[in-house]
């Protein structure tokens, strides 16, 4: 991907993935379980804290200062 595409919508899904909406509308699942035992994730393990998912910045935070970058949710994220 040349250009880098900010995410405007987020869905928590219960099953650890994102629903997400790029700025060009493309729609993408993405699946969070592999990063959830690594820092700083690990804290959305098992936490009603996973489903706080928001945009601000151009991609996806959770409260306490945890973000994922939006070239990651991009790549590892499959178009539905």
């Amino acid at each position: 991907m040349d250009i880098l595409l900010d995410v405007i919508s987020v869905e928590p899904q219960k099953d650890n993935r994102l629903l997400i909406i790029f700025e060009n509308q493309e729609r993408r699942l993405f699946d969070m379980t592999p990063y959830l035992d690594k820092k700083p994730f690990i804290k959305l393990k098992d936490s009603p804290l996973f489903m706080k998912a928001t945009v601000a910045y151009g991609t996806v935070v959770w409260p306490g200062n945890i973000d994922i970058a939006p070239e990651t949710l991009w790549m590892y994220s499959r178009k539905i």
